[in-house]
């Protein structure tokens, strides 16, 4: 039996939880964090960011994979580091039972960069980058820190003589593309010889211009984590939690971390499928071996499925509270709001009807008509699908600006009559599309003066980012244009110019939290959730499009929304193509929503990179491109189909 290595991203995981080290990598246990290097390589752009670092190093050796022998791996970087001076891509040490491979270590005799390359963004002139006002580290730059921490301890301890110097190397927010097309020179293909999946089109820096990316040196707090000043378990230091979790991992011994609310976010779950498989549940593992639980506590509601109560944690810490039984009033901490319902009044609703097995909706009839009555016919509701790259698209683009690359828009007429009255997609590899979409959104938009509707924040927040886009640009219509955004929009805080729109848009999930809970909801207040709720809805979407007169523009007459039977009521987007292989949209927002710089909509954005990055034959990119459209039809019909329900309660439900 080959030896279990501690390596950089068990390390990471056991920092996480540790008794994770024990549940990963075994086939027996349900992993809902799927892994799928190209995926991530389409949505996060990490590994383009990699290439793009090795051009300012030209004389880099690469330490090939050879099937990651590590102990292969390892000899032939002892063979570089003799000498006395290189520069090493993917350096490979081993000590004891830990392994690394480093993404860059330049090596001048005994003084060594190692360099840490994130598809991460940061901005020089933020004062407050990694560590907080109170001196604490940022929580979302923890893993990166303890991350290269590890390596550089593990260097350290393969060759104590040497002088390292430690950077991570990061998208750089202060600097802007030098060429158009920058993301287009690094290509993604299953098919490449290399780990990183990218196939280069360019060869030295100087033939794009310079770089994007910056370094940022972290030794001083690195030094913090080394002396246990930093640390994330109070109870052990940082050599001593590498000695805890390799010795553990090597013994392959579950660590027996005592359970918290956070497990509320652990991986090791098993969904329906998974236990009709025969997976095991890591998460039931651990508390029927801590808490004693059966069967019966499985199936109690806890306190972590109430929607956004951040009190649970504090409750399970200091009064074991997790069961919704266990709750009080005070312990969600009640306070009514005034004509609407606040977020601990909802808090209770979902406690109360959940424990009195209630499938009635609450709603505030009358503040919820008043409401509807101030909203201007047609109804106009609008979904963007938008991306934010590493790599800019455009001369004069930063890291991480937004891409707005489509948007769908169905209106609802006076006469309840729907409509799906416009889309936009471009999908053509290394344009920009920003400025062309808002032209387009404002010829769809200002046909008719009716009241405009988002789901959440994202479509005010890109508009604003679009507005910002446009102050920099010498687009000719720019100040029409930003004129437009001020209509329908609202400033974000912080802003310096604030506005707030003769049409600016009503954001219908908010509507959704004021007036409106149904159990079926749960903790979640998505489009998806509030689709099962309506017998209204369930009986007109279970008819084709044609027999109830919707108008489509990607759908047959044929098709049907729903899907109703005795047991169950079929999710719309379940009927829809996969946009990936074997993986579902629930799957992909599921794995992308983990990823870092990844805002709404984890399919769509990782089937845009598919199309910006990827070769592939002109039939397949339509096929997506149609996908993509299909997608964004229904997210509109959905925010209809919670009007058509919303405007149905004011008129039959009493509370």
């Amino acid at each position: 039996m080959s030896q279990r290595l501690l390596t950089k991203s068990r390390f990471k995981l056991a920092l996480d939880c540790p008794n994770k080290l024990y549940y990963t990598k075994k086939k027996e246990y349900a992993d809902q964090q799927q892994e799928d290097a190209f995926l991530e390589a389409l949505a996060q752009g990490g590994f383009q960011v990699e290439e793009l670092a090795r051009l300012e190093y030209p004389e880099g050796v690469l330490v090939e994979n050879n099937d990651w022998n590590y102990d292969l791996l390892v000899e032939q970087t002892k063979e570089l580091l003799r000498r006395e001076n290189v520069i090493i891509f993917e350096a490979a040490f081993k000590y004891q039972n830990l392994f690394i491979r480093t993404d860059i270590l330049v090596k001048k005799g005994n003084d060594i960069k190692l360099i840490e390359v994130k598809a991460k963004s940061f901005d020089p002139n933020e004062e407050y980058t990694l560590v907080g006002k109170k001196g604490g580290l940022v929580s979302g730059w923890k893993p990166y820190l303890f991350d290269v921490a590890f390596q550089r301890y593990v260097i350290q301890k393969c060759y104590p003589e040497w002088k390292v110097k430690t950077w991570l190397k990061l998208a750089d927010k202060s600097k802007t593309a030098e060429i158009d097309g920058l993301n287009q020179l690094f290509r993604i293909s299953k098919t490449s010889d290399n780990r990183t999946g990218i196939i280069r089109r360019v060869d030295k820096l100087e033939e794009i211009g310079g770089t994007v990316l910056g370094n940022l040196p972290v030794d001083g707090i690195l030094d913090d984590i080394e002396s246990g000043k930093l640390r994330v378990y109070e109870e052990l230091g940082f050599e001593e939690s590498i000695k805890v979790f390799s010795d553990y991992y090597e013994r392959d011994e579950y660590f027996n971390y005592p359970v918290s609310w956070a497990c509320k976010a652990c991986e090791f779950r098993t969904s329906e499928e998974d236990e009709a498989a025969g997976k095991r549940s890591g998460f039931k593992e651990c508390w029927s071996k801590q808490k004693g639980w059966t069967k019966k506590e499985f199936e109690k509601a806890k306190t972590f499925e109430i929607w956004n109560f951040r009190r649970g944690s504090k409750l399970f810490e200091q009064e074991n509270k997790i069961f919704q039984e266990e709750l009080t009033p005070d312990d969600v901490g009640v306070k009514p709001a005034a004509g609407k319902i606040s977020s601990s009044e909802r808090q209770w609703i979902q406690v109360e009807k959940t424990l009195e097995e209630d499938q009635s909706v609450f709603v505030l009839k009358e503040e919820l008509k008043d409401e509807i009555q101030n909203w201007q016919f047609p109804l106009n509701f609008i979904d963007f699908e938008t991306s934010a790259t590493a790599l800019p698209f455009n001369k004069g683009i930063r890291p991480y600006e937004q891409i707005a690359f489509q948007f769908s828009h169905h209106t609802v007429s006076l006469d309840g009559s729907i409509k799906h009255e416009s889309e936009y997609i471009n999908f053509e590899p290394g344009q920009f599309p920003n400025f062309e979409f808002l032209r387009e959104l404002k010829l769809a938009l200002l046909k008719n003066d009716g009241s405009i509707f988002r789901y959440a924040a994202h479509e005010n927040t890109i508009l604003n980012a679009i507005y910002d886009q446009l102050e920099e640009s010498e687009e000719p219509d720019k100040e029409e244009l930003q004129a437009f955004i001020r209509f329908v929009s609202q400033s974000k805080n912080g802003r310096a110019e604030d506005w707030s729109g003769g049409r600016n848009m009503i954001d219908l999930c908010q509507v959704v939290k004021d007036y409106y809970y149904s159990p079926f909801m749960g903790g979640s207040n998505s489009i998806k959730a509030v689709l099962k709720t309506s017998e209204y809805l369930q009986n007109k979407y279970a008819q084709p499009i044609g027999k109830i007169g919707l108008n489509s523009n990607n759908f047959s007459d044929e098709h049907v929304w729903l899907q109703v039977s005795e047991s169950a009521i079929q999710s719309p987007y379940k009927g829809l193509p996969p946009l990936f292989d074997d993986w579902s949209e629930e799957q992909l927002d599921a794995t992308i929503s983990e990823m870092d710089n990844i805002a709404d909509g984890g399919a769509a954005l990782t089937a845009y990179g598919k199309l910006q990055y990827t070769d592939m034959p002109e039939e397949e990119r339509l096929e997506i491109k149609q996908s993509l459209l299909k997608y964004c039809e229904l997210d509109t019909l959905a925010m209809v189909m919670i009007y058509e329900h919303l405007k149905e309660l004011t008129l039959t439900v009493k509370n």
